[in-house]
């Protein structure tokens, strides 16, 4: 039987095992040790569903990097950019494009609040870093506040603000960049037993943080709506709410980053919607066009473009605003739209994936708590509930993980990992039926985590 791409399985082998080699012997891969690699080759993809090197189809409940929201090759997006290609394949970012000029106007239909400017970049880490830029120009203060446990992106910027290990060997001090705790009730900072005190401990520790630094030396807090990488930890009721008063009352910018809770992620267009808050900006990539053409940006309320009506920006990218990527992201805001693609996160999420997860953890005493929205949801696994010691050390891997994960893969089931956490994080698109398959391969998968419990 041929692939999804018309490959037969001897070809797609073949092919693949020439792609391994050339990978091996010159790629130079993000985040990783070079030499302990053995990557997996991806050689089709479909809907919910990848398929490898050796023609084995695996279900995709990584969204490979929590980004592919509308699933793999969908044929509305896969022909608007064939169409924009034989159209106009690039074009420098001062003149006017038209699938620039379009795609900004249908983000800017779904921002919240007078988010109507769209500043393009290449991807969220560079739109973090203009985000940045913005405000402290904004400002004229130097500081941004950041939570730890986030992440921000790997440029310079972007990756000083980062709340996890990945910033420890790029920190040198010297950003302008001040970490604070962030509401997570599981792992509390605060000894609180509730929501409610977890937010208003959160809070009470955000002011004071505000004032010891000097809110005169603070442009901006920055804070993933629902922090993605770092564990899917839903602020509770009221706490972006509290963040919004803050910035309000010593004018520090409130920015949103929705790289990856963005574009239905949560079940909302984007996930700041859950909370009824508007931030003064908004950074976006992934789901904006499912990552079928590289591109991010920043959403920007009226009170900072004004800023630069008369003032250059300081700043711009060779493909800010690429047609090939912007014509990729009309395409998809469009199928969202048409096809109710958010509400259908929304749904799964709360029909489906939100009661299986807890059920698993019924079962399965390596659960020590789910957690999630839409189809952004955490596993938190556990040697022990009652003392809530991780399956694998923060900043590290375990053989627990390790074990379970290959068991899933090995059964057809791709999963997003972090740490001691599984994250379920399929496609918007994916079916009542594809989950609950992801599910039951998943809870085989748990088995395994069960025998290192205590």
């Amino acid at each position: 039987m041929s692939l999804p791409n018309g490959l037969t399985p001897d070809t797609a082998r073949a092919q693949a095992a020439r792609a391994y080699e050339l990978d091996r012997k010159h790629v130079f891969h993000s985040w990783s040790a070079q030499a302990a690699l053995k990557p997996m080759v991806i050689s089709a993809a479909q809907g919910s569903y990848v398929w490898d090197g050796d023609g084995n189809r695996l279900l995709d409940f990584s969204s490979q990097m929590v980004n592919t929201n509308i699933g793999h090759q969908h044929p509305k997006v896969v022909a608007a950019i064939q169409e924009q290609a034989a159209k106009l394949c690039t074009i420098a970012p001062g003149y006017v494009n038209d699938a620039r000029s379009e795609a900004a106007r249908l983000i800017a239909e779904h921002t919240p609040g007078e988010l109507n400017r769209i500043f393009f970049t290449n991807a969220g880490a560079d739109a973090v870093e203009h985000a940045v830029r913005m405000a402290r120009l904004h400002t004229g203060r130097p500081k941004v506040l950041a939570r730890y446990r986030s992440y921000h992106g790997g440029t310079e910027t972007a990756v000083n603000l980062t709340g996890d290990p990945r910033r420890w060997p790029n920190d040198h001090g010297n950003s302008g960049v001040v970490h604070f705790f962030g509401p997570f009730l599981y792992r509390s900072q605060f000894y609180a037993g509730t929501e409610a005190e977890e937010s208003q401990r959160a809070l009470e520790h955000l002011e004071q943080t505000i004032a010891l630094e000097g809110p005169d030396t603070i442009a901006a807090i920055i804070l993933e709506s629902v922090p993605g990488t770092a564990g899917i930890m839903v602020p509770p009721p009221g706490y972006l709410a509290g963040v919004r008063e803050l910035c309000d009352r010593h004018g520090i910018v409130f920015i949103a980053d929705e790289v990856m809770a963005g574009f239905g992620r949560t079940g909302k267009w984007f996930a700041i919607d859950n909370f009824d808050v508007v931030p003064d900006l908004i950074t976006f990539a992934k789901g904006v066009n499912s990552g079928y053409v590289p591109l991010g940006g920043v959403a920007i309320a009226p009170h900072i473009a004004a800023t630069f009506d008369n003032r250059v920006y300081p700043g711009g990218l060779t493909y800010s605003g690429h047609p090939l990527a912007t014509a990729a992201a009309v395409a998809t805001v469009n199928a969202m739209r048409e096809e109710g693609i958010v509400e259908n996160a929304a749904d799964i999420g709360a029909r489906v994936i939100g009661p299986g997860l807890r059920e698993l953890a019924e079962r399965h005493p390596s659960i020590g708590e789910v957690r999630g929205l839409g189809v952004f949801w955490a596993v938190e696994l556990v040697r022990d509930r009652e003392t809530r010691e991780p399956l694998a050390p923060y900043g590290g891997t375990s053989p627990a993980m390790t074990e379970t994960v290959a068991a899933a893969k090995a059964a057809g089931l791709l999963l997003f990992v972090n740490f001691n956490r599984l994250h379920v994080v399929p496609p918007c698109t994916i079916t009542e039926g594809e989950t609950k398959e992801g599910l039951a391969i998943l809870d085989q998968a748990l088995t395994i985590a069960d025998g290192y419990t205590t």
